[in-house]
């Protein structure tokens, strides 16, 4: 088939083909950018915004913020005369807060007697207004939609006929009132984990809660690591209701539903997973047919089969929507006999999967697929250390077999990168711990084939299942949960650019494929100098952050129109609606589900997703920061990995750890340059740049701030 041709259009052809493409979708929010993707058009980005902000001054489009434009309707002057919209809560120190909002460039102002009982990080419903020779706007909370979370965590403090919990969060600290018969036999001073029953209706009230459970001493391992978890909105317990429906589950399978499946417990499958996993969410098949075809199967756990609409499994799933995964432990998204036991596709075990099947000519070529629900036997449980031991040469029981699927991976990891995708090789720090869960020793993982083997099928199988639903070519468009990933904001790329040109780097800007280009050359070079190691993690901080929507605009970084998440239901909520609608979509089968109730689904699991995130972030810095402190007084080597006003980040090399050198430790003033890559002292003339090697003294390390304070230790 052969590819569109991109095209210069008129103004006024231009104009047209914009408004049409609006129109097709007035649920849809594009940027001028994501337009002249989808026209392939070879105009200049000057006369697409021209276009743009003509079709907005007709009432063709409005502006959505960041950037985002949607089709006009009559409905939307009315809300721009109440001046109503939905953010987030981001408190200061003071108690006051800024409200987030998608649809408003700037932040708005809310002072603390006009909260309404809003706290950090809740979802709420605001009125705002821009009061005179003021350009920020300032507002009121009318409601809050959704709480960020309903656990907090701190000290208990008796009174006469209460006890208040002292919790702190993100900068926000917040007394909760308990009473007597609720604190769980929790004493003066101990650290507990309260849930809050009654929210207050009004801003210096205090919410009302009942401990959940004691933790005990806030210097141990285990306790710190729920402090983040509960800090970060996820409940360290399932509900009695919820486990209570796992237990009920038969572990048997019924033989009415084996029969109702693609048999394929007699194709040799396998699992490639970390060493210490417990939830295998993937399996791979292999098996030669007598016409010379490979059939690769990427079989992935039937979640949907064990987890069903409107049970108290599924509400609180969709809650969690992701396991979290924090140094050395995980916090799953569904009870243990689900995700370790029902649905893990463990060795030596039928299994129910959701499986799509490739099949592979002689040359390795694709040339067909077949997707559908099956019943699999895992032969093998592998490593991904014994796999690449394998691919190095090492005998092993399946050896033939994974190298002749790590083949085909690397035909199409190759072929993605030729077509536009983006390596995001990063390195990943790894801690051994000890027995009371303390780091004794930090190494950086480095990717290998074996990872790279099952990214790739994971990735065709992602792939594959988006396409399968688009190619049903109904109108208007099945609903579906796509990945996507948009393109990167133009201002920080100009700013990496600067950055990258400083220290001798040239990053294409000019169009999408120029900037894919540039990424994969650094981190090719990354590989060998720290510099471009440091470049390379500033180029991944200018992308877009991937979400889930509705709305499919493509993923960017992977160069792919069409994306979702099928591959990990054990672990992402995602995935198990994306099973759902495909399952209803199946065959001649066409289901529609309620887009704008899939979108706010999109939206929580967005949330969610970003929130575990920020976890797993700050573990990784506590565990760096209690791997530093058997290092004060000693010297490290590290690299410049940023500059500010104050002074200088280094970045500890085998830890990857982070601290601040002020520049008044240089013992001279220095003069940043313009993009913050390098800076000159004023008396010596010396030159700092990001990417130059230091070596640094460990001085102090904060643990409760997860902070390490360093200073130079070179002349």
């Amino acid at each position: 088939m052969s590819k569109k041709k991109s095209k210069k259009l008129s103004e006024k052809q231009l104009l047209k083909e914009i408004k049409r493409k609006f129109l097709q979708n007035k649920e849809a929010k594009l940027s001028p950018n994501q337009i002249k993707k989808k026209l392939r058009l070879q105009n200049a980005k000057e006369d697409i915004r021209q276009a743009f902000s003509i079709l907005e001054d007709q009432k063709i489009i409005r502006h959505q913020g960041k950037g985002k434009f949607s089709a006009f309707d009559e409905g939307e002057g009315k809300k721009q005369k109440d001046k109503t919209t939905v953010g987030y809560v981001d408190m200061t120190l003071s108690g006051s807060a800024y409200i987030v909002c998608e649809d408003i460039e700037d932040d708005v102002f809310v002072s603390a007697k006009n909260l309404g009982g809003a706290f950090h990080g809740d979802m709420v419903k605001i009125k705002y207004y821009y009061p005179r020779r003021r350009r920020r706007p300032e507002g009121k909370v009318l409601d809050v939609v959704e709480r960020s979370s309903h656990y907090f965590v701190g000290p208990i403090n008796e009174f006469k006929n209460y006890s208040i919990v002292f919790a702190e969060k993100k900068r926000a600290a917040i007394e909760i009132y308990v009473r007597p018969e609720d604190r769980k036999g929790a004493k003066n001073g101990d650290l507990v984990v309260v849930k809050v029953e009654k929210w207050p209706k009004k801003s210096g009230e205090s919410p009302i809660g009942r401990v959940t459970s004691v933790l005990g001493s806030e210097e141990s391992d285990e306790v710190r690591m729920k402090m983040i978890l509960v800090n970060s909105g996820f409940p360290l317990e399932f509900p009695e209701a919820v486990m209570a429906e796992a237990e009920a589950i038969p572990e048997e399978i019924p033989l009415t539903e084996i029969h109702r499946r693609r048999d394929m417990r007699e194709v040799l499958t396998f699992t490639i997973d970390p060493a210490d996993a417990k939830d295998f969410d993937d399996a791979i098949s292999l098996e030669h047919k007598d016409n010379g075809d490979i059939e690769i199967g990427v079989h992935i756990a039937d979640v949907s089969h064990y987890v069903l609409p409107g049970t108290a499994l599924d509400e609180e799933a969709y809650k969690r929507s992701t396991s979290v995964y924090l140094v050395g432990r995980v916090l799953p998204m569904l009870p243990e006999k689900l995700s370790n036991v029902l649905c893990s596709l463990r060795p030596n075990e039928d299994k129910l999967a959701y499986s799509v099947i490739f099949t592979f000519d002689k040359k390795k070529r694709l040339k067909g697929r077949w997707i559908g629900r099956t019943v699999i036997h895992s032969d093998h449980r592998f490593s991904y250390e014994q796999a690449q031991e394998m691919l190095d040469g090492k005998d092993g029981p399946v050896k033939k077999e994974i190298n002749q699927v790590n083949a085909i991976a690397k035909d199409l990891r190759n072929h993605r990168f030729q077509t536009g995708s983006i390596n995001f090789s990063t390195d990943e720090v790894r801690f051994e711990l000890d027995e009371k869960g303390k780091p004794i020793a930090a190494t950086v993982k480095e990717p290998k084939e074996s990872n790279q083997l099952i990214e790739e099928f994971m990735l065709l199988a992602n792939k594959s299942v988006a396409l399968y639903i688009k190619e049903k070519k109904e109108a208007p468009q099945i609903p579906f949960i796509y990945r996507v990933h948009d393109l990167p904001d133009e201002d920080k790329l100009q700013d990496l650019a600067t950055i990258a040109g400083e220290l001798g780097f040239k990053i294409d800007t000019s169009s999408p494929k120029g900037v894919a280009k540039a990424f994969n050359a650094i981190t090719e070079k990354a590989e060998k100098e720290p510099a471009y190691k440091i470049i390379s993690h500033l180029a991944i901080r200018t992308m877009a952050k991937a979400e889930y929507s509705s709305d499919n605009i493509g993923h960017y970084g992977l160069g792919f129109s069409d994306y979702t998440h099928f591959t990990s239901p054990i672990r992402r909520y995602s995935d198990v609606i994306a099973h759902r609608i495909l399952f209803r979509n199946a065959g001649d089968q066409i289901y529609r589900t309620n887009k704008a109730k899939l979108e706010e689904k999109c939206q929580h699991i967005s949330r969610q997703e970003r929130k575990a995130t920020d976890a797993e972030r700050e573990s990784i810095k506590l565990k760096q920061a209690e791997y530093a402190e058997q290092f004060i007084g000693h010297t490290v080597e590290g690299v410049i990995s940023g500059m500010i006003d104050r002074g200088i980040f280094v970045e500890v090399l085998d830890s990857k750890s982070e601290g601040l050198i002020g520049f008044d430790k240089f013992g001279e003033r220095f003069d940043l340059g313009a993009s913050n890559a390098s800076a000159k002292g004023l008396q010596s003339g010396r030159r700092l740049k990001i990417g130059d090697t230091l070596k640094v003294k460990i001085i102090e390390v904060d643990l409760h701030r997860k902070q390490i304070e360093m200073e130079l230790a070179e002349d």
